[in-house]
C-alpha cells in the first residue's frame, strides 16, 4: 500500500511539474495580462507539487519510524530468535552470491 501512495504521489508531482513548465514556456511567448495569469497558474501548480512531495515525505518518515520501533521491540522480546533469522538470512545470501 506504500508503494502505491509512492507512486500515486511520484506521478502526482511529475505530472503537475510538467504542466507547470508547459505553462511557463507559453507564458515566455506572451505578454501582459494573460502572461501574468499563466505565470501565476504555473506558480500554483508548483507549490501543489511541493506540497506533495512534502506529504510523501512525512508518510516515509512516519512509516520508517514505525517500522524502526516494530522492529526494535520484536528483537528485544526474541533476541535468540534475531540472532537465528539474522544468521541464517546470511548463510543464505552467502550462498546466493559465493555460487555467482
Amino acid at each position: 500500500m506504500l508503494e502505491e501512495n509512492f507512486k500515486a504521489i511520484t506521478r502526482d508531482v511529475n505530472m503537475l511539474m510538467k504542466d507547470a513548465q508547459a505553462l511557463f514556456q507559453a507564458a515566455a511567448a506572451l505578454t501582459g495580462e494573460k502572461a501574468d495569469d499563466m505565470r501565476k497558474r504555473g506558480m500554483l501548480l508548483i507549490d501543489t507539487a511541493m506540497a506533495r512531495a512534502q506529504e510523501l515525505q512525512t508518510v516515509a518518515i512516519t512509516n520508517g519510524k514505525e517500522a524502526a520501533l516494530s522492529a526494535n521491540v520484536y528483537v528485544r522480546e526474541n533476541p535468540w530468535r534475531a540472532v537465528a533469522t539474522a544468521g541464517g538470512l546470511g548463510l543464505l545470501l552467502g550462498l546466493i552470491l559465493g555460487k555467482k
